[in-house]
């Protein structure tokens, strides 16, 4: 189960839209080269080697060397992490928001 800072790390690294597309394109569970990753886009492979470095400090994607090349995969439990987090959050405010209802109706 995520707690606040680790939840708060896939958050941020999912903050920026390449980092983001990255994910997209790893959801299908399939592992990934650089070069897989970057083609059909304007990104450089060096730019998508320093995003899915920050995705690999907040745990979301790992690597493995398959030949001469690095492939990529997604973590799915960490994004699990994350919507079991956001599901928490859910709750409290719809908590918070059927007190608020009830007073008001009092």
């Amino acid at each position: 189960m995520g707690t606040a800072k680790t939840s708060a790390t896939i958050f941020a690294a999912l903050g920026d839209e390449t980092r983001l597309l990255l994910v997209s394109r790893l959801c299908d569970g399939r592992a990934m080269s650089i070069a897989r990753l970057t083609s059909g886009t304007d990104i450089t492979r060096q730019a998508v080697t320093k995003h899915l470095r920050v995705l690999q400090d907040a745990g979301l994607v790992c690597s493995r060397r398959r030949g001469r090349e690095s492939v990529w995969r997604l973590e799915q439990r960490r994004l699990a992490d994350a919507r079991h987090y956001l599901e928490i959050i859910s709750k409290q405010w719809d908590d918070a928001l059927g007190r608020l209802r009830k007073l008001v109706e009092d």
